[in-house]
């Protein structure tokens, strides 16, 4: 690795970092300040799903901005987008606070619009910054950042709090998504592809984009698969507030500390990633996660109080941490990196597509049927799901990869042949 390549790494891991703590910050803030305002676990389940919607749409738009642009300059740009966003709301909830939980919902709303360009700008920039053997250890850094920004985030909401409103905390938020973007200013613009920008061809990039994915049978699988774990654990995630202070009827400080919780063992894993990954294939890794994730969900589902509800969360996001790293890894290895972005937006929009239907299942049953017992029935419908759909994904993902290697070897050959 050179030194400026080693640079860029930092950059992006810093920049990837403080995004996520951005985040976490206002994933904090915003479910308290909406349950204290209604006092009502639907509106968390809306809340949720109105966050969620916007950015379906925009991802397959954004595949396509990221292959246009390369990745790093739309990263800054739409990052620094957020930090606008929660000024917005901050100064709104102040000037009018009696429209609070209209205002955090808007607010929401538009932070998912534009956290869909900034995922997408990950994809992009990933391969460009590692190949072959390295591809695993930086995915496994990106989903160490992400989860080790659990611990930061709500650390740093919690010491907020002590000193200031909890509404402040969109201020503090808005502050470090500016330094995110800032990050990622110096990193190379990378593959682009030139475009026109028209309608007649944006559609076309847009159909490219979906007939590649639909053609690739180890994508459909890992999206149905993706699908039904997002549901799952978006349930958990639409509902844990209420369930940690109202069910539970544990303090605000634990609904941080489990995140902080989280974000320790993210920081862990980002050490021992690595060295797992000299020792087991990044596939038995992912059976690994997987298998931990059902079996905490279904601990969370049969929970009686915070000392089995806690561990049980914080484990479960391990699992989805093991997880991802097959999930980002095998998926990259299965595309052509010119087309990557118009792939992966339409590949995210069906993962995501789980995370308004969970809000609009906790909302909808919330009051007839508590969010515990629909986790538990979700959950064990998992279990059965993953234990089918999980061989035949690796599988179609090692005839993918064994394919697309013998086709580059082959293309490699004649290519010398024909330069002799």
């Amino acid at each position: 690795m050179t030194k400026g390549s080693a640079l860029h790494q930092r950059l992006f891991a810093c920049g990837v970092l403080l995004g996520i703590v951005a985040e976490q910050m206002v994933l904090f803030a915003v479910p308290l300040l909406i349950f204290q305002d209604t006092e009502e676990v639907s509106a968390l389940g809306f809340a949720y799903a109105i966050e969620w919607l916007p950015a379906l749409l925009a991802y397959p738009f954004a595949g396509l901005l990221a292959d246009r642009d390369g990745g790093s300059r739309l990263f800054s740009v739409v990052t620094a987008g957020r930090g606008v966003v929660l000024t917005g709301a901050l100064i709104g909830c102040l000037a009018a606070p009696s429209l609070l939980t209209p205002i955090l919902m808007t607010s929401g709303a538009l932070l998912s619009l534009l956290m869909a360009p900034v995922r997408m700008s990950v994809e992009k920039v990933v391969p460009q910054l590692a190949k072959g053997t390295e591809l695993a250890k930086i995915q496994g850094l990106v989903q160490s950042m992400e989860v080790s920004a659990m611990a930061v985030g709500p650390a740093l909401a919690m010491l907020g709090v002590a000193f200031i409103d909890k509404v402040w905390l969109l201020g503090g938020a808005a502050a470090i998504f500016f330094a995110g973007a800032a990050c990622w200013l110096p990193l190379p613009r990378g593959l682009r592809s030139p475009s026109s920008g028209g309608a007649r061809e944006t559609l076309a990039e847009l159909r490219l984009g979906w007939s590649l994915l639909a053609g690739s049978r180890p994508l459909v699988l890992l999206a149905s698969l993706n699908f039904s774990i997002n549901l799952v654990f978006a349930t958990v995630l639409a509902a844990n507030a209420a369930l940690v202070t109202g069910v539970f009827h544990a303090p605000e400080s634990s609904f941080a500390l489990l995140n902080i919780c989280i974000g320790v063992l993210g920081i862990v894993n980002l050490l021992v990633i690595p060295l797992l990954l000299r020792r087991v294939d990044v596939r038995m890794l992912g059976v690994f996660g997987l298998a931990l994730l059902c079996a905490c969900l279904l601990l969370i589902g049969f929970a009686n109080s915070m000392l089995l509800y806690a561990p049980a969360f914080v484990a479960a996001m391990v699992g989805v941490t093991y997880f991802n790293v097959f999930n980002r890894t095998q998926r990259i290895k299965v595309l052509p990196e010119e087309h990557l972005g118009k792939v992966m937006g339409p590949f995210y929009l069906l993962n995501m597509l789980a995370l308004p239907i969970a809000g609009l299942l906790v909302a909808g049953s919330g009051d007839d049927v508590s969010p515990q017992r629909l986790v538990l029935v979700l959950a064990i419908a998992l279990t059965g799901f993953g234990a089918i759909m999980l061989p035949l994904t690796v599988r179609a993902f090692g005839l993918a990869i064994a394919a697309r290697e013998e086709t580059l070897v082959g293309a490699t050959a004649t290519a010398t042949a024909t330069a002799e």
